[in-house]
């Protein structure tokens, strides 16, 4: 899985710079300084970065359209400005369709690989969060126990209620945890109490 997202990246980083070189260009040869045309090549395949990112993020979600259409406006320009520039900067013996082509491929392949490079990440984190899942922490780990409201024996609970009476309990919290009414615990607690098996457990 490592390998493939950083084979991922190191393929988006290569797309990206060769669609910033034409684009970077193109902004220069349009009339933009210099100093400034590096912008306009982030500016258009950012969204394309942070289009795709965002796509994946808000799958099946209502408002997922929007990053798609950002999406699909950013890879839009940025194949029209490659193309553009390719056949304004190539050979006079290229054809302008074959320059086209070739030019439109950076910005294409980055969309492409962003894309699988989000995927691969979420299903790398998936992975690793169900492999967490599956081990879990034993020294944190809650036993859960059977409901005393589930003991069908009247006899069993009203000697854990008096046991529960034994260690300062009240009638109300015993009542709770053994799933009766307070006034049953009282009734129970009444006849328990001064008992040999209460008294043995007193002294033990």
């Amino acid at each position: 899985m490592w390998t493939a997202v950083v084979g991922t990246v190191f393929i988006a980083v290569g797309a990206f710079w060769l669609s910033f070189t034409a684009l970077a260009d193109l902004a220069r040869r349009s009339g933009i300084a210099a100093t400034q045309a590096w912008a306009w090549p982030l500016i258009v395949d950012g969204i394309i970065v942070v289009g795709t990112v965002a796509v994946v993020a808000l799958a099946g979600q209502r408002g997922a359209w929007y990053p798609w259409m950002l999406l699909v406006i950013g890879a839009a320009v940025s194949v029209a400005a490659n193309s553009i520039h390719a056949v304004v900067a190539a050979d006079a013996d290229v054809l302008p369709v074959l320059a086209a082509s070739v030019a439109a491929v950076p910005p294409l392949v980055l969309l492409a690989i962003t894309h699988l490079t989000v995927v691969l990440t979420q299903r790398f984190r998936f992975h690793v969060s169900s492999t967490t899942e599956a081990t879990p922490d034993l020294s944190t780990e809650v036993v859960r126990l059977r409901p005393l409201s589930d003991v069908p024996e009247k006899g069993a609970r009203r000697d854990v209620a008096a046991l529960m009476r034994q260690r300062g309990m009240s009638n109300k919290e015993i009542a709770s945890a053994t799933g009766v009414h307070p006034s049953t615990v009282g009734r129970w607690l009444a006849g328990a109490i001064g008992t040999p098996e209460v008294q043995k457990g007193a002294t033990s």
